[in-house]
Formats: structure tokens, sequence, C-alpha cells
């Protein structure tokens, strides 16, 4: 595989890009060689539905699109991050906090660090900010079979 490959997609800020987000990063991520059935691409497609939500609900209008870069650097690191032109940037909640949403960055927080990656917040030269997980890349030898199939 190459040393360095990139892929970008801007979208409208509307809730239908978030599913637009996920299928453009998995199909991406399947040419680059990790089986859409792989775990960790089941992980990565949360969340990357996580961040594209927040880049729609969050921006509160101030951002009429976001966009999605994904980079694989020398097949060992992987880096998917989510710009938009909103200036604040996403604040943690108190666990004690009750409330239906809000939670998106505990998520991805937590499934970041699962995956022994970095999550990272960095300011746009523009205004904006780009929320970005740095995970390393493992890709299966085999793809892993659907659940309730057998191997051969």
């Amino acid at each position: 595989m190459a040393d360095h490959l990139e892929a970008s997609v801007t979208l409208p800020s509307e809730p239908a890009s978030v599913s637009a987000a996920r299928e453009y990063v998995v199909t991406t991520l399947a040419e680059w060689g990790l089986p859409p059935g792989a775990e960790v691409s089941d992980t990565i497609r949360l969340i990357v539905s996580e961040l594209a939500t927040n880049a729609v609900q969050h921006t509160f209008g101030q951002s009429p699109t976001f966009t999605v870069d994904i980079e694989l650097d020398r097949d060992e690191q992987l880096r998917i991050g989510v710009t938009d032109s909103h200036p604040r940037f996403p604040k943690r909640l108190p666990a004690a906090v009750q409330q239906d949403n809000g939670r998106g960055m505990v998520i991805i927080r937590w499934l970041t660090a699962e995956c022994g990656g970095k999550l990272r917040v960095r300011p746009t030269r523009e205004g904006g900010k780009t929320v970005a997980i740095e995970l390393p890349w493992t890709v299966p030898a085999q793809p892993v079979p659907a659940a309730g199939q057998q191997e051969p």
C-alpha cells in the first residue's frame, strides 16, 4: 500500500448527511483493506456517526457544511477528522448531568481509547474546529464472519 492515503468529502449540515458520512468512511476504508464486517469497522462507523451528528446538531446553523477527512499513514496510523465552521469547542458534561443527549463526545472518547487511539480537537485557521481521532491501523487477516455464520 502507499505510504500515505487521503480522502475527503464535504456534506451539508443536515441530518441525512450523518449516514452519508458513515457510508463514505466505511466504503473508503474497505477500499484501503479494512473489511466492512470487521469489529473495528463497526467501531469506526459509530465514532463517525457521533462526530457527524455533533457537526450537524451543535453548530446551530452557523456551519452550512462539514468535512470528513480520512488519512492513512504508512499502514500504521489512521486519522479521521470532522471539520465545521462553528468556533465553539465541544464541552465535557459532568457525569451527574441528567439529559437525553450530549453524550457523543463521551462515546467518541471511550471508543477511541478502547481502540488504543487519541481524540484531538483543534481550531482551524478559518475560525472553526476539527474534532479528530487517531487510531492504530489494524486490518484483520481475514474478514470476520457475520453473526450466526461459522468459518469454513
